[in-house]
């Protein structure tokens, strides 16, 4: 294992009634806030009234921008931030899923900057360092922008969807409400958990030597958490203790807590940003098109231990095996876990994908070098394994 720093000071409420704190939070910073959100669901399941009634009793002057995209643009930030600037905003609350807290962390640090300008931020890989606070409503167990450090912005006029990170941007408080999440579609659920999984795959779990017995343990738990519970919560959409599992699982795969020590890869968050940069797919279910092609494509004697782990640990497979033919079984559990279980279609070409970008698509993933991880990724790789997703 590495040496590490771990400090997250976002305070979370989390559970039914939570919500009775939100103006007591909000006036920490002000008292002019920016309700940002996507479409209708907060309007749906009775979160945005909640929001305005305490606003309104508390003398809270409520502004808003709507609107907000599955992959946040880099204008609709642009917008928000406009409006912080000439209302003299005071605090940002994102009630929705991921796509609406990354788009209020661009917000809130683009707000401070003189031309309220997120993409210059963003393409120039700043550390953020001052924003306006950031407080989150959760909705949508997915991404864990609710607890991190992390947003990511796209730019579609130049097909590109980039991370924007700094201290600034982790949320002062987060409200995660399990109920909050009942009216999500079935499809939304499963890109989400998909999403949640693959957080810990990619970025923690395939470490090597940089990792250590505890978190091995505890990232397993947060994915078969996943594993457990995404079924029943497409089955049984109230199942509160089903969402619960999933929400706090959402929370704990990027809140830093289980990366302690380790290497980030990321190999297929980078691979999939492209797919949703230039064809605007759901994130999760581009992850889970590519996550067990990459793992096919870097299967080797010496990542396979690792892969048959995962198998034993995460999907029950017997341990009596190879660790070649084991791992070829976890990839197979993974594989059905996205496909059979999640239900998402399995192919790129099923999205009305071709192989036309793939080139640059992999150029950009590699970013003009290779994407490191349990086995380096060349532009060629990449290619191939795009190709391997059709």
């Amino acid at each position: 294992m590495n040496d590490f720093i771990f400090h997250n000071p976002d305070k979370v409420y989390f559970g039914k009634n939570q919500l009775e704190h939100l103006s007591e939070e909000l006036l920490k910073f002000g008292k002019k806030v920016l309700l940002v959100y996507g479409g209708g669901s907060i309007k749906k399941n009775g979160l945005y009234d909640s929001i305005v009634t305490i606003a309104k009793n508390s003398d809270i002057e409520l502004f808003e921008l709507s609107g907000v995209e599955p992959n946040p643009r880099h204008s609709t930030v642009n917008k928000g931030a406009a409006i912080c600037k000439k209302e003299n905003i005071s605090v940002v609350l994102a009630a929705g899923g991921g796509s609406t807290i990354d788009c209020a962390k661009g917000i809130a640090a683009a707000a401070l900057t003189e031309n309220a300008d997120v993409w210059p931020l963003v393409s120039n890989g700043v550390w953020v360092t001052e924003a306006l606070p950031v407080v989150a409503i959760l909705t949508n167990a997915a991404t864990g922008s609710e607890m991190d450090a992390w947003s990511v912005i796209s730019n579609m006029d130049t097909n590109e969807k980039i991370g924007l990170g700094g201290t600034a941007l982790i949320p002062r408080v987060a409200f995660e409400n399990p109920e909050y999440s009942y009216t999500l579609p079935s499809y939304q659920t499963a890109c989400g958990a998909f999403d949640i999984f693959n957080h810990i795959l990619d970025n923690y779990y395939l470490a090597g030597e940089a990792t250590f017995d505890l978190l091995l343990e505890m990232q397993e738990a947060v994915m078969r958490t996943v594993v457990k519970w995404t079924p029943v919560a497409m089955k049984e959409p109230e199942n509160y203790e089903a969402r619960a599992n999933l929400m706090w699982a959402s929370s704990m795969a990027l809140n830093s807590i289980l990366d302690g020590g380790t290497v980030h890869g990321c190999a297929c968050h980078f691979m999939e940003h492209e797919l949703s940069a230039y064809y605007d797919i759901t994130h999760g279910h581009g992850l889970a098109i590519v996550t067990p092609r990459w793992l096919t494509y870097i299967l080797d004697e010496a990542t396979a231990p690792a892969i048959y782990r995962l198998g034993v640990k995460v999907f029950g497979i017997p341990e009596n095996l190879s660790a070649m033919d084991g791992a070829k079984k976890a990839i197979e559990a993974v594989t059905d876990f996205c496909f059979n279980t999640l239900g998402l279609q399995p192919n790129l070409s099923d999205l009305g994908i071709d192989e036309k970008h793939f080139k640059v698509m992999a150029e950009h993933a590699c970013a003009a070098g290779s994407i490191t991880g349990p086995k380096e990724l060349t532009p060629a790789d990449v290619e191939e394994i795009f190709k391997m997703c059709l």
